[in-house]
């Protein structure tokens, strides 16, 4: 969620002294840095405009090798890879990041302007308890990113870099026509997102069960984004998550997981049923709302 570091409970005293050394350092700093690994020289011209700033600094990378010489030279506070690096050179970085212990906490953000197979994203789930991952493939969704693992705050933007973040956030246009499947056995909360949905002008259909809901998308193929909650009678979340990926047609329809927070391993389960990605209950309505932008957006 973009915390700098954490520490375990029970806090020791050396565990605490670790923590205010490292907020030292970052305080001390005078801004922070990214590595920007793309092939395309103009897109690269591009980004580095687009993420950099007076507070970070942008050095670049065109192949494998230059990322790799540039983090063995010095340390990033955060780096984006663009998966359009030819020969799945995208995929080497990774793979180096993964193996080094010293990468352990830097965060790394996918960059992809096509839309990646579903090989493709099951590959990149083998690198999620290695590296936070985030698929950003618009500008605006890419400067979010970077802002939020740089610690850069919104306000201290330039008014153009603000004005991309705000339509970001408070965009409710994407949702005007939208159909949205609930699929939730607690009759109280459909009816608690279904009137959130229909007053920002999304249509809803719900089902009460796994089973249901795959019939339900059956008669409704127009469906643009699913909320699957996982526990559920008869057929759970994660067989219906696999089902519906496996129906050729709802290969890349975006399903929301909706996850128990005390249930430990929910996300990895919900992420390998299939699911493109996943929030607690109870559910946060913002958190919710923002969630969908961004897949809706796609």
């Amino acid at each position: 969620s973009g915390a700098l570091g954490l520490v375990a409970a029970p806090v020791t005293r050396e565990a605490l002294g670790g923590v205010f050394e490292e907020l030292g350092a970052f305080l001390d700093r005078r801004g922070g840095s990214v590595l920007l690994v793309t092939a395309d020289g103009d897109e690269r011209r591009k980004l580095a405009e687009l993420v950099g700033g007076v507070d970070v600094e942008v050095a670049t990378a065109a192949s494998r090798d230059e990322a790799v010489a540039q983090l063995d030279a010095r340390r990033f506070d955060c780096l984006v890879v663009d998966l359009g690096l030819s020969d799945g050179e995208g995929f080497a970085v990774l793979e180096r990041i993964k193996r080094a212990k010293r990468f352990r906490g830097l965060p790394v953000i996918v960059h992809s302007t096509r839309e990646l197979t579903p090989r493709e994203e099951a590959r990149l789930r083998r690198y999620a308890e290695a590296v936070v991952l985030k698929d950003a493939r618009s500008p605006e969704r890419l400067l979010e990113e970077t802002s939020l693992y740089l610690h850069r705050a919104e306000a201290r933007l330039p008014a153009e870099k603000r004005r991309m973040l705000e339509r970001l956030h408070s965009g409710d246009e994407v949702f005007e026509g939208k159909k949205v499947l609930i699929v939730d056995d607690d009759v109280r909360n459909v009816f608690a997102l279904a009137s959130v949905f229909e007053r920002r002008g999304m249509h809803v259909v719900f089902a009460e069960n796994g089973r249901e809901g795959i019939e339900a998308l059956r008669r409704h193929p127009d469906v643009s984004l699913v909320l699957m909650d996982i526990m559920m009678p008869e057929m759970d979340g994660y067989e219906a998550t696999r089902t519906v990926r496996e129906m050729p047609e709802f290969e890349r329809l975006p399903i929301l997981a909706l996850t128990a927070k005390a249930m430990k391993g929910d996300r990895e389960k919900s992420l390998a049923s299939g699911a493109s990605d996943y929030i607690t209950k109870p559910v946060d309505v913002e958190q919710l709302l923002s969630l969908m932008r961004v897949w809706l957006h796609r």
